[in-house]
């Protein structure tokens, strides 16, 4: 028998649309067996999962895990461990990194160091600039998950500005086009106004106005059109507004081309909550209205928006603590952000199985990651038991990211997260890290 042989039994599954009673077997990094009334074999260790969800583990897209370069913020190893603790199994990481993956040496690198030091699955995505578009043309399918394009100025700066360069990436990527939709005109011009009423005391209330609705529409407009017309397979990342799910169609996302993701925290927070949380909740593009949020929890459980992820990024509590100017935009989100999403499905806001389709099954499809994403014989073992009937408080001591803090302090959750599997290890059992094992490289089945 392998070192990791499991018997979860009895666990309520929820998988595919369909929510059922079910045991399931681990040998080794995969799944060996689903059924009921599966007995257990010499060297198995059993879970009895009566009263828990069993959920494929969630697949962040959209993390900024801040190796190399800004590490006293977050590195692969701390962010990792968040994520096993909070159920999700593999993350992608953005490019936006010092220096910024622009160079297949440089991607190699940054898959070295997670071979080294992640505990859950990882991928990066490779970074688009204004002269790298014969590197992206090099790209492998197979190896890379896709081409992440910033069109305007964000953390580490990569705006591509160029619109010779931009066409370029959206006609000849032979990946997934992930794009931050922002017009870069439009922040700056109301940021300038922002200034000349407020000098350098801008108000943190402010901010969605400085990275306003119209910034977000105009920029994600361009890019569906632009897509459109050069038949490029695009992902808009954390879309905030209402206004851009016209751009948008609900359906089966195996046949889209143009998907869209939104993020955990703009299903959660509004713009009054900048009184309480100030630079906490300072994000790019900005949290908006309660409007926008409830419209975008619509879209999510409707299939306009495809995915739901996080845009982990970690700053430290004293670079928050700055004027509106100089705060640094990112939440750390990732250790919670299940629990959060969960607390939609309790509130009869979004079904069960529409969340397990948006954090697992929707990125796994959109990627074309092999072998993971569900919960089937053969693919990798990666699970979480959600225990919907032990709430959580979250509380500081408790946070594994390197950053120290959570926009969600305080707060209880109903559901706990019982337990996580990566590649059939056990890495987390609520909310403690087991002994760990490195992660693997996602490959992709184009």
């Amino acid at each position: 028998m392998t070192a990791d042989a499991w018997l979860i039994r009895n666990a309520d599954l929820i998988n595919e649309g369909a929510h059922r009673r079910a045991d399931v077997r681990i040998r080794g990094q995969r799944i060996d067996e689903i059924g009921n009334g599966l007995r257990a074999r010499t060297g198995e260790q059993v879970i009895d999962a009566s009263g828990l969800w069993l959920l494929p583990g969630m697949v962040d897209d959209h993390v900024h895990f801040r190796e190399p370069g800004y590490i006293a913020k977050g590195d692969i190893a701390s962010e990792s461990r968040a994520a096993a603790a909070g159920g999700v199994t593999s993350f992608i990481d953005m490019p936006n990194t010092d220096p910024p993956t622009l160079t297949q040496e440089l991607l190699e690198d940054k898959y070295a160091r997670a071979a080294r030091d992640s505990v859950v699955n990882y991928a990066f995505y490779f970074g688009a600039s204004n002269g790298n578009l014969e590197a992206i043309r090099a790209l492998d399918p197979r190896r890379v998950p896709g081409v992440k394009v910033f069109l305007c100025e964000s953390t580490g700066n990569l705006c591509v500005s160029d619109p010779a360069a931009l066409e370029g990436v959206f006609r000849d990527s032979p990946v997934t086009v992930a794009v931050h939709c922002e017009d870069d005109a439009i922040i700056h011009a109301n940021l300038d106004r922002a200034r000349a009423l407020y000098g350098d005391d801008i108000p943190m209330q402010l901010h969605p106005r400085i990275r306003s609705r119209e910034a977000c529409f105009e920029s994600t407009k361009w890019a569906v059109e632009t897509a459109r017309r050069h038949g490029t397979r695009l992902h808009v990342l954390h879309v905030s507004t209402a206004d851009e799910l016209a751009l948008f169609q609900a359906g089966p996302i195996a046949a889209k081309k143009i998907t869209a993701e939104t993020c955990v925290h703009f299903l959660r927070f509004t713009d009054a909550d900048y009184a309480e949380y100030g630079g906490k909740i300072k994000c790019n593009p900005a949290i908006k209205t309660a409007f926008d949020r409830d419209e975008l929890m619509l879209a999510l459980a409707d299939g306009r928006v495809d995915v739901l992820a996080t845009d982990h990024a970690p700053h430290l509590p004293e670079e928050k603590a700055r004027p509106y100017t100089r705060c640094p935009s990112g939440i750390p989100l990732i250790q919670y952000a299940l629990q959060s999403a969960l607390e939609h499905v309790f509130q009869g806001r979004l079904k069960l199985e529409r969340l397990v389709e948006a954090v697992a099954h929707a990125p796994a499809t959109l990627f074309a990651i092999k072998d993971r994403g569900f919960v089937r014989e053969g693919y990798f073992a990666d699970l979480v038991l959600v225990d919907p009937d032990t709430p959580q408080t979250v509380h500081k001591e408790d946070v594994f990211s390197k950053c120290g803090w959570s926009p969600f302090e305080g707060h209880t959750f109903r559901a706990s997260i019982a337990a996580t599997f990566v590649n059939g290890h056990l890495a987390a059992r609520h909310g403690r890290l087991l002994e760990p094992k490195p992660g693997m490289r996602l490959e992709f089945d184009r």
